[in-house]
């Protein structure tokens, strides 16, 4: 069973990332056009430079799909959902001591 969980939970990764590599592919796209969408794929499979297909992502979840930014910044990025709070608790701290 445990096994199986690990199976599922590697299928929903790699769905989700080439959700994210399509979505990035889309926000390049409609922003800049076809050529530079190629290119930053291309960057972001080959050289494994992300920060492109990131941003797209962004804008395809925020412009095209009609998301809020904080959700379209969630999906571009879900590490936010860690840091942010984070910080904010390591900032309370430090005013505590």
């Amino acid at each position: 069973m445990q096994g199986m969980l690990g199976i599922i939970w590697v299928m929903l990764i790699m769905a989700y990332s080439f959700a994210q590599l399509i979505a990035g592919y889309t926000g390049v796209e409609y922003y800049y056009g076809g050529m530079w969408a190629g290119i930053a794929l291309g960057v972001a499979l080959i050289m494994r430079f992300t920060l492109p297909v990131t941003i797209g992502s962004f804008y395809c979840a925020m412009e095209v799909w009609g998301w809020h930014w904080g959700l379209a910044a969630l999906f571009a990025a879900p590490g936010l959902a860690f840091v942010v709070p984070g910080v904010l608790f390591s900032i309370i701290d430090g005013i505590r001591k």
